[in-house]
């Protein structure tokens, strides 16, 4: 590795020579000497942003600065076979991550790619910044479950197989460096490493990485049991060595005689290993079988098990320690034939055998299929694939079994579709992708949930309906006594996206008196009948549809939260199906047509003639654009096709969205009006809110009026929408209702 000259704050002589280092690194780890100039340019911009003045509160320790982490990451990285744009990162990373300089800064100079990486970083690094109310760090205190959801959280961020690593390589210089740290900090940065980054390297294939950041971790936890360990393995160092040098001498040979071009070498010690290994089989040290090892390489699978032949014929094997990963591989792609024998003198000798191939893949991971496959695109494409399912992987680390519904619980711990969100303590809660503050406080407590009255989010007070992302930290406000509100069981609301908290507040509703909840239940549906404009809505039928007694029955199940009123109103649109469609919306013909000639739906035009283009030629499945050819119609380009891409930018009046299409949607013109007191930002807020449920606005007209004090000016607001479904129709309505300053929202016939 390329040494990195140590840095004292308080002598800015003492300077890394950062053309010799980057000569060194390209030459050292075959970098191409055209990228050479693009190092250069990230350590210049690294070193001028290093602070003057030394803040050891800001720093790992006075002997090691942000600009000498980013070059020790960088070596790392560079070990590992990265590209520059992650080299750059790594060098830039600290400087952005202690606020030397700016990630808007970074992407100016170095491209949205380098800024995107150090972003998608740092957003993984909230394990280590987060602390709990009394200001302590949360890692130390926080049990396995919770360090599993911790690594869950973690592998939900990631897109980019150099994410995590990158984080990987700036937490074994956060290891490496707290040397002479605190050991309240020692322990706490080996707590982390121990539970998170160590595990994630593991499955990630990196076996140096994992072992180094395992060994020191244990140096820090458990200072005795490491030092007892080393210092047994330091006794007798020279005999053991001598003995491992005249075995190796006695299996070169032997594959010189196969004539197999291979290679043999004493196996490092792990102290982490050794010691793992009497605790968890009970042995003394002089029974641990690593204490003495070999590893053969070899160019073959089949010269693997030819050694392994000879092996076994020349000296007696330990059956019970014989394991073939090659012909089952570990669940992170690890191969390897692993045996104990009983060698020369007597004395137990354990031995790997794998191919060049294998080893590689063993010491760098899912590193490896860049130097194996960087120069095929569809085998990086495959290569690509395999690296995000091994991250995958991770999320089945940990499965919450709970009482309630425990099948659906399980299946979903191992779903992509997950958001991670910490409790103000620093708690890692997981919740199904879309879900609210309000289902985060009835999952952390039911009574949390019904005296719910706001959120915080990262800070930020949110509305109730706010959807939650991973990383966010939620803190819920309540009131001294309450009671949860009717208005949370509307699916069109938003509030609860989780079947747990909504069978809570449907529980508290049911033991509520069923004269109130009739009296409840009849403001609800009424409110909704005239959001919607409905009025010949037969109640008795509706009612024997939900096998309740007349109206008074359906009215107090809908209080009651046993009954939605999107039920109802979807109940009587089924029984009357062509009435109540024409009365409910005006029917007129979307602007964006799907037409059964084509399997591509084109957005806002007709039937026109598309051709799949021969330069990519896309598949269903695959992201597409459309391209305005002449006089050949349509052409649909995968969305990263190079020539497609090419003509984005050179004629971007021409892109047009497709998408794979199927059987015509048919949508209907709906008008509504807003009741609103005007404000700045109101119309982007109505937009948005339209776009988020994606529905198309066909019109909009503001009518407004002026109060005779001058007080207060308020404006009505048409819109017409093109709507496909009554649900559809009162969940727009429902949000824009929830929209500071409108008054009211509603449907309106002509």
């Amino acid at each position: 590795m390329v040494k990195v000259r140590e840095h004292h704050p308080q002598d800015d002589a003492d300077q890394v020579d950062i053309h010799t280092w980057v000569a060194e690194l390209v030459q050292r780890y075959s970098i191409a000497e055209n990228d050479s100039k693009a190092l250069v340019k990230a350590c210049n911009f690294a070193n001028q942003a290093r602070s003057e003045d030394f803040d050891p509160e800001r720093l790992w320790n006075s002997k090691t600065g942000c600009f000498q982490t980013g070059l020790e990451m960088a070596e790392i990285l560079a070990e590992l076979s990265l590209d520059t744009v992650a080299l750059q990162a790594a060098i830039l990373y600290r400087a952005v991550r202690e606020r030397r300089t700016s990630l808007e800064k970074v992407g100016r100079e170095f491209g949205a790619d380098v800024a995107n990486l150090i972003d998608k970083v740092q957003r993984m690094a909230v394990i280590s910044t987060l602390r709990n109310a009394k200001g302590t760090a949360v890692f130390g205190h926080v049990a396995g479950q919770q360090a599993n959801k911790a690594r869950e959280m973690l592998v939900s961020i990631i897109d980019d197989i150099r994410v995590p690593l990158i984080k990987i390589a700036e937490r074994t210089c956060a290891i490496r460096a707290v040397k002479s740290a605190s050991p309240e900090k020692q322990v706490r940065v080996a707590r982390e490493v121990v539970d998170v980054y160590a595990p994630l390297a593991h499955r990630l294939g990196l076996g140096n990485l994992k072992w180094e950041l395992e060994d020191l971790a244990f140096r820090y936890l458990q200072p005795n049991d490491y030092a007892r360990v080393a210092s047994l393995l330091a006794e007798k160092r020279r005999d053991r060595q001598a003995y491992i040098t005249e075995t190796i001498h006695l299996v070169e040979e032997q594959l010189k005689a196969l004539n197999i071009a291979g290679e043999v070498s004493g196996r490092p010690k792990h102290i982490y290993s050794i010691w793992s290994k009497m605790q968890r089989k009970n042995l003394s040290f002089s029974e641990v079988y690593d204490i003495r090892a070999l590893r053969v390489l070899v160019p073959t699978i089949a010269d693997c098990y030819a050694i392994l032949g000879w092996l076994h014929n020349r000296w007696e094997n330990i059956p019970s320690e014989y394991d073939d990963y090659i012909a089952a591989p570990k669940e992170n792609g690890y191969q390897s034939l692993h045996t104990a024998v009983i060698g020369p003198e007597g004395k137990t000798l354990e031995i790997q055998i794998r191919t060049f191939d294998m080893h590689s893949a063993a010491e760098l991971g899912v590193c490896a299929h860049w130097r194996y496959k960087g120069s095929d695109s569809k085998s990086a494409d495959k290569s690509y694939e395999e690296k995000i399912e091994w991250l995958r992987h991770v999320l089945e680390w940990s499965r919450e079994i709970e009482s309630t519904d425990s099948t659906a619980q399980s299946q979903q711990a191992v779903s992509d579709d997950r958001v991670y969100v910490f409790t103000p303590e620093g708690h890692v809660v997981d919740l199904p992708s879309g879900a609210t503050p309000l289902d985060f406080a009835y999952y952390v407590h039911t009574d949390l949930g019904h005296r719910c009255r706001g959120a915080k989010v990262n800070g930020r007070i949110v509305p109730l309906s706010s959807a939650l992302h991973t990383g966010d930290q939620v803190s819920i406000i309540t009131a001294r006594q309450g009671e949860p509100s009717r208005d949370w069981l509307s699916a069109s609301m938003g509030y609860l996206k989780t079947s747990r908290a909504r069978s809570k507040v449907q529980y508290w509703f049911r033991k509520q008196n069923q004269q109130h909840n009739q009296i409840e239940g009849k403001k609800l549906l009424d409110r909704e009948l005239a959001q919607l404009n409905i009025t010949d809505i037969d109640l008795d039928k509706a009612a024997q549809r939900f096998n309740k007694q007349g109206a008074a029955g359906l009215y107090a199940a809908i209080g009651a939260g046993d009954v939605g009123v999107e039920q109802v109103i979807n109940s009587a649109q089924s029984r009357a199906k062509a009435k109540t469609i024409v009365n409910m919306v005006t029917e007129e013909p979307s602007v964006a047509q799907r037409f059964e000639s084509s399997d591509v739906y084109i957005h806002g035009v007709g039937n026109l003639l598309t051709q799949i283009a021969r330069c990519c030629r896309p598949l269903p499945g695959d992201n597409i654009g459309g391209y305005i050819t002449q006089g050949r119609g349509i052409s649909i380009h995968r969305e990263d096709c190079s020539n497609f891409l090419r003509l984005q930018n050179a004629e971007p009046q021409r892109i047009i969205k497709v998408e794979w299409g199927g059987q015509p949607q048919k949508n209907y013109r709906v008008k509504i009006v807003l009741d609103t007191y005007n404000r700045s930002g109101l119309l982007l807020d109505i937009t948005k809110t339209v776009d988020r449920l994606g529905l198309h606005i066909a019109s909009m007209q503001t009518d407004e009026k002026v109060s005779r004090k001058k007080t207060m000016n308020s404006s009505h607001i048409f819109l017409s929408l093109d709507v496909p479904s009554l649900d559809q129709l009162s969940a727009v309505l429902s949000q824009l209702n929830q929209i500071p300053n409108v008054i009211a929202a509603r449907r309106v016939t002509d």
